[in-house]
């Protein structure tokens, strides 16, 4: 579970290390975003100064995809492994991703949903 002011690592190659959501989309009483969940974060570590989109207190989209708290609310059947860290992948405006790479497995739940761009970009999936 991610709420406002939760620390997300970053894990594609846009150069960004860690965001700070900031808004959950998806409804204006929605408190927690879970696996699969759009939020707005800020960015707060960039890895390389040079060389990148985005700089330090940037806003941008994040699409989360590792939580530390089991969430088998959002996805469906069979979508129970833990992560040890909360991870997000970095989207632009029209929701597609800022890096070209995305480091570790997916769970497999995510095959199911409507972002399969990201899946063809992660290394494997995760039962």
């Amino acid at each position: 579970m991610i709420q406002k002011g939760s620390y997300l690592n970053v894990i594609d190659n846009s150069g960004v290390k860690q965001v700070c959501c900031i808004h959950i989309i998806g409804g204006y009483r929605k408190r927690y975003a879970y696996l699969g969940d759009i939020v707005v974060a800020s960015v707060k570590h960039v890895r390389f100064k040079e060389e990148i989109k985005l700089k330090k207190g940037d806003i941008v989209k994040a699409l989360i995809v590792r939580t530390k708290v089991l969430s088998t609310l959002k996805l469906p059947v069979n979508a129970s492994h833990q992560f040890s860290e909360n991870g997000a992948v970095l989207l632009n405006t029209k929701y597609k991703p800022y890096g070209t790479r995305i480091f570790g497995g997916l769970q497999k739940s995510f095959r199911y949903t409507k972002h399969s761009k990201i899946l063809s970009l992660s290394s494997g999936l995760i039962k």
